[in-house]
């Protein structure tokens, strides 16, 4: 018989990688859409970075950062008591990051070529 397990977890990550990117995503490009905010560039520079960088590079970056031996990993080890290398949850935040322009780059156009007496109205 065959094993399902990769099969079941690339189902249970898309699905809570594309939740999480719903709740995440819309509000940023909402935000992206309709601020005048002074770092509105820089965000969206950032938003925009995995779609830049090839994908083993931003894997090492990903890994580096989520390091127990580097800042980042180490504060959400001792705040969580997460280990994020090598764990599904470190996963989902890498699956998020990389396919995040890929939620917010169209909804952000979208809603800037709505007309503004749409946006009034509603």
């Amino acid at each position: 018989m065959m094993d399902l397990r990769p099969l079941v977890l690339s189902f249970e990550l898309a699905f809570i990688t594309t939740l999480l990117l719903f709740v995440i995503g819309i509000p940023l490009a909402y935000w992206l859409s309709g601020s005048d905010f002074k770092l509105k560039p820089v965000i969206a520079a950032i938003v925009s970075m995995p779609l830049v960088l090839p994908p083993t590079v931003l894997g090492f970056y990903l890994l580096v950062a989520f390091s127990p031996l580097h800042f980042p990993g180490n504060l959400i080890n001792e705040l969580f008591n997460i280990r994020l290398v090598f764990s599904f949850e470190g996963l989902i935040i890498a699956s998020m990051i990389y396919s995040l322009p890929f939620m917010v780059n169209p909804i952000q156009s979208g809603l800037e070529s709505l007309p503004s007496n749409l946006k009034e109205a509603s």
